[in-house]
Parts: structure tokens; C-alpha cells; sequence
């Protein structure tokens, strides 16, 4: 690919990037319009208006915000900014996009100019192009889990002070100013929308939302029952902590039995793909002969399948729930 091709590709990207980007400014509301409904939505009485209304999103959300097309596009696949929230990014899906259409395109560009071959080029665009997506999970799952971990103590510290005759509000500020992030940021913020006026029910429901953790959900089941029914809340947390406590003890045990498992299909899910890589090294035209010949692309797409396949299958076998 030459040098000239490379500008022509960049320049019709920005110029793409350029029109999108004004026509969503187009199609965006006005600041004053979202006013209005946000104070509408809070200060309407009728039954309708209430039950359409998340305390935990209105609370955390700008007055000015508003979803961009780029948000409305995202949603068919999921509620975007809620993976935002659970990776702790201040990222918009505009933003999003953008990042990943500038390396797909960026790393094309940098493959065409060390002279790959063409038929590599629109994979290399995937790949690079879901690197963002791919660290934004990986977040993501690295935040989840460490709520995970840090859930147990936090029982804990509940516990004692209702023990020693504190509140279960004063626990959740106690929680939100001791412990470290990102438990802390989240009981905090139950601490603060209770300061706010949103009953402690809702702001339950509202964090379990934010953060999928059963273990969570037991928690907040269990202060939600409590406070209807009456009981010992403190023994229940302690309860809790101990079982998630176990669970993490058994959990340790599976993942010390499977790991020569999990070993065997890292080595057998990246042989192959070192292997092409490889022989794409040494003997080049060889390697082409998949790309270029009917059968051979047939051949690449089932090996490409039954990769997923295997992958599929080992995931299923070493993936014990806890």
C-alpha cells in the first residue's frame, strides 16, 4: 500500500468523523428541554412519573447530560454508560468510538506501510480496533472483582457497628470513608442519596444494579427483610461474610485443581496462531494460499470455527462455579 493510498484512507476517515460528529450536534436536544424533564420527572406527583424514576441514575447523572447517537446506537447491545460505571472510566460511547475507529484505521495504516499483505489488513483493523472495547471489560471485571474481595470486611465493619449501636446509615458512611475503592465509592454513595432523601430500599436496588455480585444481592435482600420484618441484622452479616469467605476459600482450591487445565488450552488455542504467524515469516506465498484459493478459505474458516469451538469447550470444562 503506498504512501498516498495511507493519506486517502486517514483523510476519508476524519472527513466520516467530521459529518457524524455534526450531525449528532444537530440532533442533540437542547440543554434547556432536558431541564425540564428532569424537574418534571422529580417534582411529579402521579404514580406513572414515580415509577419511571431511578433515584440512583438521577442523583448521579449531570442536569446537562444526554444520550448521544452514538449511546442510542450502543443500546441495541447494552446499556453503555453502565459499563462505563462498573469500569470506573469517564468515558463517553463518542469517545469510545472514535478511540477505536482511530486505531483500526491507524493500525492499518501502520501494517500497509511495513508491507503486509492486503487480505491481513481488515483483520488487523478488527484487532485493533477492539483493543479498547477489550480493556474497557478487562476493567471491568478487574473493579467487580475486587468489590468482590473487599464485600466480606465491609460485613464485617456493619456488623460492628450495629453491635455497638450505630445505624445502619452511620455503617454505610463508615464503610465509604475506611475502606478503600471501589466498595467505598459505592456505599458512599448509598450513604449520600439516603442524605438526599431517597428511601434506603431503592438506593439498595439502585447499587445492585451498578455492581452484579450475588453476594451483594443477599445483602441488600437481607437488610431490605430486616428492615420490613424486623431481626438480628448483625448476626445475618456475619453470616454472610463468612460464607462469601468460604466461597472464596473453596474458590482457590478449584482454580489450584484446573489450573494444568486452563495451561493446556492457552498452549493449544495459541499454537496455532504462532504457527501461522511463523510460517507467514519463513515462506510467505505458502501461508497465501488460504486467502487467495477457494478451498483454502474454507479451510481457514473452519479451522477459524473450530478454534472458537475448542475454546468454547475448555472455558466450559475449567470454569467450575463457585
Amino acid at each position: 500500500m503506498s504512501t498516498g493510498m495511507i493519506l486517502i484512507a486517514v483523510a476519508a476517515f476524519v472527513a466520516v468523523s467530521a459529518l457524524v460528529a455534526g450531525v449528532a450536534m444537530l440532533l442533540r436536544d437542547r440543554v434547556g428541554g432536558r431541564l425540564e424533564d428532569r424537574l418534571h420527572s422529580i417534582t411529579s406527583h402521579s404514580t406513572k412519573s414515580k415509577e419511571g424514576l431511578k433515584p440512583g441514575n438521577l442523583l448521579a447523572e449531570p442536569l446537562d447530560d444526554r444520550p448521544s447517537i452514538w449511546e442510542s446506537l450502543f443500546k441495541r447491545f447494552g446499556d453503555v454508560r453502565l459499563l462505563f460505571e462498573q469500569a470506573d472510566v469517564s468515558l463517553t460511547a463518542a469517545r469510545l468510538a472514535l478511540i477505536s475507529g482511530g486505531l483500526a484505521v491507524g493500525g492499518a495504516a501502520l501494517l500497509g506501510a511495513l508491507r503486509v499483505h492486503p487480505a491481513l489488513l481488515p483483520l488487523a483493523a478488527i484487532f485493533f480496533g477492539a483493543l479498547p472495547i477489550m480493556w474497557l471489560l478487562w476493567r471491568r471485571k478487574r473493579r467487580l472483582k475486587k468489590f468482590g474481595a473487599q464485600l466480606p470486611e465491609a460485613m464485617e465493619m456493619l456488623a460492628r457497628g450495629l453491635r455497638a449501636g450505630q445505624s445502619i446509615a452511620y455503617g454505610f458512611n463508615m464503610v465509604g470513608s475506611e475502606m478503600p475503592n471501589p466498595i467505598s465509592r459505592e456505599f458512599g454513595r448509598v450513604f449520600e442519596e439516603q442524605n438526599l432523601g431517597v428511601p434506603l430500599e431503592e438506593s439498595l436496588r439502585a447499587m445492585t444494579e451498578r455492581v452484579p455480585n450475588l453476594d451483594l444481592r443477599f445483602f441488600a435482600t437481607a437488610v431490605i427483610l430486616q428492615r420490613q420484618t424486623g431481626g438480628d441484622l448483625a448476626e445475618i452479616l456475619d453470616k454472610i461474610g463468612s460464607l462469601i469467605r468460604d466461597r472464596f476459600r473453596i474458590w482457590g482450591q478449584v482454580q489450584a485443581l484446573t489450573g494444568e487445565g486452563r495451561l493446556s488450552g492457552i498452549v493449544l488455542l495459541a499454537l496455532p496462531v504462532l504457527l501461522f504467524f511463523v510460517v507467514l515469516y519463513l515462506n510467505p506465498d505458502y501461508v497465501m494460499v488460504l486467502f487467495t484459493d477457494p478451498m483454502g478459505k474454507k479451510l481457514l474458516m473452519g479451522g477459524i470455527v473450530m478454534q472458537l469451538l475448542g475454546a468454547a469447550v475448555i472455558r466450559k470444562i475449567v470454569n467450575i462455579q463457585v
